[in-house]
């Protein structure tokens, strides 16, 4: 379990400034880097990745509309930092994160925080968290929690479909765990040589160009389907040597394929029900050792996911599903569908929240799944959330372009400052402690 941050009284440094910056993000759009000065003179930076894949239930961001950068620029974003959110915490304690997260929740006003914009008050809410951390002289993770040991299992997503590749594959992410490791070093070790080998058979069987790799750093090749895309993934597995190490997992992000009108699921030139999605996902793992589905069925398909849970016996992660949000993770848990949660801050829009879905998560024998954003930047900072809930699982990106590999090798860093302290995760990926 992590330990949340207390704030019994004036302990830390008073904020005296909040500044923000337009920068870009892993896809060339703009996003914020947002900045909180202290007391001391110190200034802390944290930046906000933006997803593409979004689901409906998600906090809001605010874009500026207009020319600029398609409509994608954050200008007015970052007036809202600079002009409301700053003049409304100035001067308040630095490590009174759930005080002053509920203050911008309370200035902001909307359910979906969509007047500041969630991309305004999480950057905010990022970058106080580092300072706090900052000025106790302690990394985040440890600030976050004077426990935290736990190495994550990486979900190394390295075949890329759906909304984040430009190929025909309905299913977004297809993903090994390397969960027979027996360090975080070993997990990357394994997912590299599965990568290399992976593109070998890329190459040799659609082509150099099919080697080139989607938003989250995934090869993605021009597959007919996603038996064809896991068959690939199977043989560089058995040729890297280390099949006895690794399982799989898939992000179905099937709200993408679903048809509202008719209730059904568009999958590979098939409309299907729920029940016949379900029968297809249960002859998936009839065939290969997937350990793990995220959002098999549609964000709202509560009955799919309750299926799902029931039937197939591994882990159903819902992101789209609950969006790090605890009033529709606590449904979920009433109804007995998912038993994992997909955990990104900006779904939500504050840390204080985040840490309260976890919580809520942890304390139902739920597991957390800490998450990027397809649009990431090179701040590493959810390494170091991963820590310090001590979450035995992180999804990143394949082991390629900077904007990924920042998150591994942060992780890498802590293994090594833990020392023999350290715990990987492994099998126990889904409740490691």
């Amino acid at each position: 379990m992590y330990n949340p941050p207390r704030t019994p009284g004036s302990t830390g440094p008073a904020i005296t400034s909040v500044d923000a910056v337009e920068i870009l993000d892993c896809r060339g759009e703009p996003t914020l880097r947002v900045g909180v000065t202290l007391a001391n003179h110190e200034v802390v930076w944290a930046d906000v990745p933006a997803g593409r894949s979004t689901g409906t239930h998600e906090a809001s961001e605010v874009r500026d509309g207009g020319p600029r950068y398609g409509g994608r620029g954050v200008r007015h974003a970052i007036r809202n930092v600079v002009e409301e959110i700053g003049p409304r915490i100035l001067g308040m304690d630095v490590v009174g994160q759930r005080l002053i997260d509920a203050a911008m929740i309370e200035l902001d006003g909307t359910p979906n925080k969509g007047r500041l914009g969630a991309n305004a008050i999480v950057g905010v809410s990022l970058a106080v968290a580092r300072a706090a951390a900052q000025w106790t002289g302690m990394p985040l993770y440890r600030y976050l929690n004077i426990n935290a040991h736990v190495l994550p299992v990486p979900l190394v997503n390295l075949i890329n479909g759906g909304k984040h590749a430009s190929n025909d594959l309905e299913f977004q992410e297809v993903c090994i765990f390397p969960i027979g490791a027996d360090t975080f070093v070993e997990a990357m070790e394994i997912a590299h040589s599965v990568n290399s080998e992976l593109r070998e058979i890329v190459i040799k069987k659609y082509g150099k160009l099919a080697a080139n790799v989607g938003d989250e750093g995934g090869f993605a090749p021009p597959v007919r389907g996603v038996v064809e895309a896991l068959g690939c993934l199977e043989q560089a597995v058995s040729r890297s040597g280390c099949a006895e190490k690794i399982v799989y997992g898939l992000d179905c992000a099937a709200t993408h394929f679903y048809d509202a009108k008719t209730s059904t699921y568009s999958l590979e030139g098939k409309k299907l029900t729920t029940d016949e999605l379900l029968a297809f996902y249960a002859s998936l793992l009839a065939k290969f050792p997937i350990a793990s589905i995220e959002d098999p069925f549609a964000e709202d398909d509560v009955a799919g996911f309750v299926s799902a849970t029931r039937d197939l016996g591994i882990q159903i992660v819902g992101d789209d599903f609950f969006c790090t949000n605890s009033e529709r993770l606590r449904d979920g848990i009433r109804a007995g569908s998912a038993n994992a949660l997909l955990w990104k801050i900006n779904q939500i829009g504050t840390l204080s929240e985040a840490l309260d879905a976890a919580d809520l998560a942890y304390r139902s024998g739920y597991g957390v799944m800490v998450s990027e954003r397809s649009g990431e930047t090179e701040d590493p900072i959810i390494a170091d959330m991963t820590v310090g809930l001590n979450a035995g699982q992180i999804k990143t990106g394949a082991p390629v372009r900077g904007e990924r590999t920042a998150k591994y090798n942060r992780l890498l860093e802590i293994e090594r400052e833990l020392g023999a302290s350290a715990t990987y995760a492994g099998k126990n990926f889904k409740v490691p402690f």
